[in-house]
Formats: C-alpha cells, sequence, structure tokens
C-alpha cells in the first residue's frame, strides 16, 4: 500500500523503514531536506514539499502526520487538506489532544476528507518491537488503512495469549485497535500516557526510597548501601512488578549507576495534564496521575534521585533529552 510521510524524526522515519520493509511504498517530506534526503537513500520516494508529496499519491490518497502536537500539526493539516481531494484521508500519529481531532474531523469530513487520529506507543523502540496503535476515525477509513496499521503494530508476537482471547476476535492482540470515531484513539493514548506517568512515578519513589537507605536520616544499624542496578535487574525476574519501564529502569543504572547524567528536571508532553483535565470533567478520582502530574512540575524547582530515575527512563524509551 502507499501512503504519505510528514515528519521524519525519530519516530517517524523508523515507521517509514518497518513499512518499507512490510512491503509498502512511501512517499516522505520533512522541513530538514537531509532527512528526506536520508529517507530517500533507504528507499523512500522523497518530496520538496507538501504539495509535491500530494502530486507524488495516488487517490485515493492516505498521508500521515507526525509532527509535534498544536501549532505545527494544525498547520500541517489545513496546508494537506488544502491540496488533497475527496476521499483522501489524513491520519494524525501524533500525541494531538482529542477535542482538536473532533474539531478537525468535523471541518474536513465537509470536504469530503476523511481524519483518523492514531495514538502511537513505542517511542525509539518502535522499528524493532512495532508500535502499539490506538485509532479513532470513520469504519470506511479505518478499514482501509488496516494494512498500514496491521504492519506498524508488533503483532502476535511471542507474547502468550489472553486466556480465553481466542473466541474475541478482533486486532488488540495484534496490537492496534480501533477505539471508536473521531478522537477516540488519542483519547485512549492521552489515557495512556497518563497511566505511564504513575507508573514511572511509583518506580522513581522506590528506588529514590531504596537509595535513601544509606542517608544519615536512618539509624546507623538500619542503613543499607543498596545495589539499585542489580535490585532492579532482579526485579526483572519473575516479579510482580516486571515491566518495559523497569527493563529501560535497569538499562539506564547498568549504564549509569548514579544517575549523573541527569540533572531531574522532568517535562510533561501535555497528556498527563489532559488526562487529570478529564478526570475533572468526568467527576472521576484520579489521585495517583494527579500526584504524578505535580510531581513533574516540582521537578523543575528542586531535584531528587527518584526525579533523575524519571529522566533516565524518559531517555531510554522515547529518546527524549534534558532540556537545560
Amino acid at each position: 500500500m502507499q501512503l504519505g510521510m510528514v515528519g521524519l524524526g525519530r519516530m517517524g522515519s523508523n515507521m517509514v523503514r518497518r513499512l518499507m520493509k512490510g512491503g509498502h511504498e512511501c512517499v516522505v517530506f520533512d522541513l530538514d531536506p537531509a532527512n528526506v534526503k536520508r529517507m530517500a537513500g533507504e528507499g523512500a520516494t522523497g518530496a520538496a514539499s507538501l504539495e509535491g508529496l500530494v502530486a507524488k499519491l495516488k487517490a485515493p490518497r492516505a498521508v500521515w502526520v507526525m509532527v509535534p502536537a498544536g501549532g505545527p500539526t494544525e498547520r500541517t493539516v489545513t496546508d494537506l487538506a488544502a491540496g488533497l481531494s475527496k476521499g483522501d484521508t489524513i491520519i494524525d500519529g501524533g500525541n494531538s489532544y482529542f477535542k482538536d481531532d473532533v474539531r478537525r474531523a468535523a471541518a474536513l469530513a465537509k470536504q469530503g476528507l476523511h481524519y483518523v487520529d492514531a495514538g502511537t506507543s513505542g517511542g525509539v523502540w518502535g522499528l524493532e518491537r512495532g508500535y502499539c496503535l490506538m485509532i479513532g476515525g470513520p469504519d470506511e477509513a479505518v478499514g482501509r488503512l488496516d494494512p498500514i496499521f496491521a504492519t506498524l503494530a508488533p503483532g502476535l508476537g511471542s507474547i502468550d495469549r489472553t486466556p480465553g482471547r481466542e473466541a474475541c476476535g478482533g486486532t488488540a492482540e495484534r496490537g492496534y485497535l480501533h477505539c471508536g470515531p473521531s478522537g477516540a484513539g488519542h483519547f485512549v493514548k492521552m489515557v495512556h500516557n497518563g497511566i505511564e506517568y504513575g507508573l514511572m512515578q511509583a518506580y522513581a519513589e522506590g528506588f529514590d526510597i531504596l537509595k535513601g537507605a544509606a542517608g544519615d536520616e536512618v539509624p546507623e544499624a538500619m542503613r543499607y548501601r543498596i545495589d539499585l542496578a542489580d535490585v532492579a535487574e532482579v526485579w526483572r525476574r519473575g516479579s510482580v512488578i516486571s515491566s518495559w519501564l523497569l527493563d529501560l529502569t535497569s538499562q539506564a543504572l547498568a549504564e549509569d549507576p548514579a544517575l549523573d547524567g541527569y540533572t531531574g528536571f522532568v517535562h510533561d508532553s501535555g497528556e498527563g495534564r489532559w488526562t487529570v483535565l478529564a478526570a475533572v470533567e468526568e467527576a472521576v478520582p484520579a489521585d495517583v496521575l494527579s500526584a504524578a502530574l505535580y510531581a513533574r512540575f516540582r521537578s523543575r524547582q528542586t531535584h531528587t534521585f527518584g526525579e533523575r530515575v524519571l529522566s533516565a527512563m524518559r531517555k531510554e524509551f522515547g529518546g527524549h533529552v534534558e532540556k537545560p
């Protein structure tokens, strides 16, 4: 299948690579010509502009937008829509606010264009592991794009099947899901990232407590100098709290046991805030997720070892480098 890709950052370029490996044809554009040239050298068809990208696609066209949420996505969707035709589809794979998706979908529908929101999780590891996709949009457009989603997703892989899942059917166990109409995909991804905040904060606080066991505040007879890298590693082996985030924490601690390469200044990318806002609108208590978000705010004023753990995890799974 043919797909246009706008945005060739860490995730966009790796998604193109995975799609081409799966036999799809990709036409690519990025504001940095060097990124386009690099992907063209790997087999993609390069375009020098959005107009050029649209011209190289066959109708009905499908263009995946993988640029930062907010203004960049808004401008890209608007500019693309001006050159597309009835029956074409724009897919927003970034971390857009789901309410923006609902608005854009309604506006594009007046032009006869389909809008699909695809919450994408996988970070810098997606090329190898595949991307978990949470999709919103009209049935017709999502169905036509199924070969793209199936290629990007992890597939069944080596994960044990959930008992009884065979009778359920669907694509969820292959790593992608049509969650509902426009906005539903990014809504699910938003909550996914809110949960991610809470999980990361729990690990960070736990390792901070382990490190603090050697502190002067503790009675000398109860001071423990615990090897945090070893603890992370042993927890990976059969522990009830094992996870991919713990795998990445173990890797970070093995590389830098004191995490001296991190200050503990922890950014938030928006989805945590939106999840808490959704909880407020729904009158749903979200104590852990709210506290995790506020802990990130506090990290920008004072820094603990736990916040260095948080920062290390963000770098390991998403390639996020601390900003000065």
